[in-house]
């Protein structure tokens, strides 16, 4: 009886997109054969996984599942070929039941699903991404997927006081953050979280742009063109989504004043679909 290793078994699932104890147990029934293998996986109805396993799946839709309570959120990136499955209700349906899955049982075994979904759609599927925001204490985990599923965001945002989470001016403004992160695309929540190496890069490019510049001129405008790097990329310093005059940072701390609390941005995640697949 010929070993069955993990390398095999991967190899396998590769070439065909079949289950990971389907593969082993064709590769053992096969004495380690790997065309014997697949036409097996073929003979047990993984047919259409095999016809669609090699094919690109580079469209598809970001889901969300926010856990009640709101403490735990999920994004994921659930890929298929074409633009019109990925409107298509059916798949929808099976990106919200991955999500919910993976929240409420992050070890789950996701191929069976995977491998209907295949068979019942009619184009190759991957699971690309997830990840997951969890916290305790005072706060909430809000999601939002906008139009078309092309981009997720999920926001966690923290206060001081139960009732404040309550309040619907902090949910209207949590839920207004979130619009803002799949509208402006910040990667931190604040500057003092943007790696060191960027930021002397930036200060490097900024420099030479006005090294012809007067020496007691430098130092301020290369500062100046700083402050408007971190304006780009961190969420607290980029302009209101609702009113431009404010930042962002300005507008959380007029309601945590209001409120009486301290409200802070703990963290956040946006997926847009396609971004980590190479070209």
């Amino acid at each position: 009886m010929a070993e069955i290793t993990a390398a095999m078994v991967a190899k396998l699932r590769e070439t065909t997109g079949g289950g990971l104890m389907d593969c082993k147990k064709a590769l053992t029934e096969a004495n380690g054969d790997m065309d014997a293998a697949v036409d097996i996986l073929r003979k047990k109805g993984a047919a259409t996984v095999v016809k669609k396993g090699g094919r690109e799946a580079k469209e598809g839709v970001i889901a969300q599942y926010i856990k009640p309570g709101a403490r735990v959120g999920i994004l994921v990136e659930v890929n298929c070929e074409t633009d019109f499955v990925a409107k298509n209700e059916s798949f929808r349906a099976f990106t919200d039941t991955i999500a919910k899955t993976l929240v409420e049982n992050p070890g789950a075994d996701l191929e069976p699903l995977r491998v209907d979904a295949v068979s019942r759609i009619g184009e190759n599927i991957k699971i690309s991404r997830h990840q997951k925001l969890e916290f305790s204490g005072n706060g909430m985990i809000a999601a939002y997927i906008h139009t078309g599923g092309k981009v997720g965001v999920l926001v966690e945002v923290g206060a001081g006081r139960q009732d404040t989470v309550n309040n619907e001016e902090f949910k209207q403004v949590v839920r207004d953050i979130t619009l803002q992160i799949a509208a402006a695309s910040p990667t931190c929540v604040a500057r003092d979280e943007v790696p060191a190496d960027i930021v002397a890069k930036e200060k490097e490019i900024a420099t030479e742009q006005v090294k012809n510049k007067p020496p007691q001129a430098i130092a301020k405008i290369v500062e100046g063109k700083l402050d408007k790097f971190f304006q780009t990329i961190c969420l607290l310093e980029q302009g209101f989504v609702k009113n431009g005059e404010v930042t962002v940072k300005e507008h959380v701390a007029q309601l945590s004043k209001k409120l009486g609390d301290e409200i802070s941005v703990r963290r956040f995640l946006r997926f847009q679909v396609g971004e980590t697949i190479a070209a």
